[in-house]
């Protein structure tokens, strides 16, 4: 899988640009994602060939947050992404990496468990 960062709900076009802006050295797709495409797998949308996209895809709401999700990179490479988004001022509090355990998850499922480990960490912090 080639290395692609998914953006869902970055609807300020500024802080999308600076965010993108930041990240073109990197050379890694950015993919942003529609609120109607939320239902699929995130690893279809990431662009995982062996996952089929569901049937019927569910309705639902936007994200009440910005969610940056990581696919096909190092920890390396990770390192360099989140050094890219710290140095551009951008804060994105929601970020995740595709991995075997999430990737059959729709977006919407993924930004719940997200949201529930942010909050858990700055409830210990």
């Amino acid at each position: 899988m080639r290395e692609t960062i998914l953006l869902f709900h970055f609807s300020d076009r500024d802080r999308r640009n600076r965010l993108t802006r930041a990240l073109l050295p990197l050379r890694i797709k950015i993919k942003e994602i529609p609120l109607e495409d939320y239902g699929h797998p995130v690893g279809y949308l990431a662009g995982i060939k062996d996952l089929a996209p569901e049937g019927e895809i569910p309705k639902g709401e936007e994200l009440p947050g910005e969610l940056f999700v990581m696919a096909g990179l190092s920890g390396n490479r990770i390192d360099q992404v989140l050094r890219a988004v710290r140095k551009s001022g951008i804060s994105v509090p929601y970020k995740a990496v595709l991995t075997a355990s999430n990737q059959n998850w729709n977006v919407w499922e993924l930004f719940a468990e997200i949201k529930e480990e942010h909050e858990r960490m700055n409830r210990s912090s």
